[in-house]
């Protein structure tokens, strides 16, 4: 996993929760700060992934590992 700002651990919450979260967490960064998000909901992967388009957050990355998503998204 690379470098990151700030970590968001959203485990054990469900849909909407990790996204909401996380644009909180994103509201109070600087712009090109990374974000790394780990959520256990599958549901978050087409959540990031439209949150990112919708917002124009970069996702840099998104993986699963045993479970676990693990997301990490720069900030616009």
């Amino acid at each position: 996993m690379a470098e990151f700002d700030q970590s968001l651990d959203a485990t054990g919450l469900n849909c909407p929760l990790p996204i909401l979260k996380a644009k909180k967490t994103l509201a109070t960064m600087n712009a090109g700060e990374v974000l790394y998000v780990m959520a256990t909901d599958p549901g978050s992967v087409k959540d990031f992934e439209s949150f990112s388009k919708q917002t124009g957050h970069e996702l840099l990355e998104q993986k699963e590992e045993d479970g676990t998503y693990h997301f990490r998204l720069k900030r616009a």
